[in-house]
């Protein structure tokens, strides 16, 4: 309603300035009767009021539909528009409609296209890393270790591209499955034993055995990789890396807690958008801002509640919420 009074507000107000314009016409001519004046003026009124009652029951959808933003894309309108001028619009907006879906399929086949051709290419990569890895296994000296470092950089460096673009299609890539919670850390941990031997870290684990969770292995391997690679970068050599784990109501709760830096406060609630680096990032030139990001969304899509606490110069303790699986 407020928006037809909107668009039939300048008409009104030129048919009112021609009503006026009539009568002093009429007036100066001098061939003017009061009261036909009024007859003529409620006559001509009355005809104007239905022609826009009629306007507004036969557009009453159309301007309902402006009003009103839509709900979803293919909300368009109605087909059996009962005026021309919606039954142009709403034609208007079924091929605008259609083209715009017709740009998106094009830009997602392009998307798709480019991360099957990263996802090949971080796979090919892999492939000399880890013959170079074999190499320098065989080399006992300062710069095979260096190398194997940088290395081991690198392969973290393209998981996290393959991790990344994998996200988007996580339902068509992962499998859920019941973990032995400390045998898991421990392969975890093992895993990355060459950076807490490089940063003289060392990892602690306090986990009960045959505590059992339910996870997909791989997503939760790389999550938790994300988490020792963060811990250990902003931790000093000989502070260690704590892995523990309680019962809470129906869930276990996995607590990893470092002795480093610690996060200031007025990062701590920005520390999972993408690319943010903080104060700490600034400090450290490796941070990409991604890690804690893909820990977040992975979590989320696991159903795995993520929480931080962290104080400046005490440390950091991310907690992992886990469904309770039977065994």
């Amino acid at each position: 309603m407020k928006l037809f009074f909107k668009d039939h507000l300048l008409l009104t107000i030129l048919y009112g300035i021609q009503l006026v314009l009539t009568l002093l016409i009429y007036w100066l001519d001098g061939n003017v009767r009061i009261t036909t004046a009024l007859y003529s003026i409620l006559l001509s009124s009355v005809i104007y009021v239905m022609y826009l009652f009629y306007r507004y029951t036969t557009h009453r959808s159309f301007y309902k539909k402006l009003s009103y933003p839509p709900e979803s894309l293919n909300d368009v309108g109605d087909k059996k528009a009962e005026t021309p001028l919606s039954s142009a619009f709403y034609e208007f907006e079924r091929k605008r409609l259609q083209q715009y879906q017709q740009n998106i399929h094009q830009y997602k086949h392009r998307l798709d296209h480019h991360i099957t051709f990263m996802n090949q290419w971080v796979h090919h990569m892999k492939t000399p890393l880890s013959v170079i890895h074999l190499m320098m296994e065989r080399r006992d000296d300062r710069e095979a270790l260096a190398i194997q470092d940088e290395v081991d950089r690198l392969k973290k460096g393209l998981d996290l591209v393959l991790y990344t673009s994998r996200l988007g299609a996580f339902t068509y890539d992962f499998h859920v499955e019941m973990l032995e919670l400390n045998e898991f850390i421990r392969k975890v941990t093992s895993s990355q034993k060459r950076l807490f031997i490089r940063n003289r870290v060392y990892p602690h684990i306090d986990i009960k055995k045959n505590t059992w969770i339910t996870s997909d292995e791989k997503w939760l391997s790389f999550a938790l990789t994300q988490l020792i690679t963060n811990a250990v970068r902003y931790s000093s050599e000989g502070s260690k890396l704590f892995f523990t784990s309680y019962n809470e109501k129906d869930h276990i709760a996995l607590e990893v807690r470092d002795e480093g830096i610690g996060i200031p406060k007025e990062d701590l609630s920005r520390v999972f958008d993408p690319y943010f680096t903080g104060e700490n990032g600034r400090k450290f030139q490796e941070s990409t801002g991604m890690g804690l990001y893909l820990v977040k969304q992975i979590g989320e899509k696991l159903h795995h509640n993520i929480t931080i606490t962290s104080k400046v110069e005490e440390g950091t303790t991310v907690r992992l919420l886990f469904q309770k699986a039977a065994h």
